[in-house]
């Protein structure tokens, strides 16, 4: 039985990654396995295994929000599951980028850091067609991580999406985690960063999320 690895922080360094691994069922991962243990070789990169270390998805709010706060890159791996992410990095999102702290007006934590998603899907490309049977192209499933990544201020970087990951060749396989563990290395040297532009921050109205006093009364009423 494949037993779940710890989250590690690199303590020689102050952590300028943060990467959420998000994988319900690691022994059964292909791909994420091996890119969790490539990303925990790469200095800079604080790595939390999600599953490890809240198996009953009961988050550390504070405790993430600091792990956050002191990186420049965000990065959310998982496979695609129903054309979303895992159940508890969907938590995570809940949780942690609060009103207030991650958006709104007074939310500014993640101003003009970067997010990354790493994703992987089991159908192969050709699968995310019109003409097959996931009926559209993948890139019709990441506005969510995108205007996530805008709501909280933050510049969506183009996302490293595997397809047909369970069918990969041993070749492949190490192609791919070498050039992931090469992105996380050189970052944020990347050729295409200047090319990407500032993300437009959205401001959320106060009028759009009352205080909980007012949203009591409203419910109660």
């Amino acid at each position: 039985m494949f037993a779940a690895m710890p989250s590690t922080t690199d303590s020689n360094a102050a952590p300028h990654i943060y990467l959420l691994a998000a994988h319900p069922h690691w022994r059964d991962s292909h791909l994420n396995r091996r890119l969790l243990a490539a990303a925990r070789e790469v200095p800079g990169v604080d790595v939390n295994d999600l599953y490890s270390t809240y198996p009953d998805f009961a988050i550390d709010v504070a405790a993430e929000q600091q792990r956050l706060a002191r990186a420049d890159l965000l990065v959310l791996m998982h496979p695609i599951q129903w054309y979303s992410m895992p159940p508890l990095q969907k938590l995570w999102l809940d949780d942690v980028l609060a009103y207030d702290w991650a958006y709104g007006s007074r939310g500014t934590a993640l101003q003009g850091k970067d997010f990354w998603l790493v994703a992987s899907t089991g159908g192969p490309e050709s699968s995310y067609h019109p003409q097959s049977y996931n009926r559209y192209f993948f890139d019709a499933f990441l506005p969510p991580y995108e205007q996530t990544a805008a709501l909280c201020g933050m510049r969506f970087l183009p996302p490293m999406v595997t397809h047909g990951a369970r069918r990969m060749s041993p070749d492949e396989l190490a192609a791919h985690v070498d050039t992931f563990a090469d992105r996380l290395a050189s970052y944020p040297d990347w050729p295409e960063m200047d090319e990407i532009e500032p993300c437009p921050r959205c401001i959320v109205p106060e009028s759009d999320r009352p205080h909980e006093e007012a949203a009591t009364v409203e419910e109660a009423a």
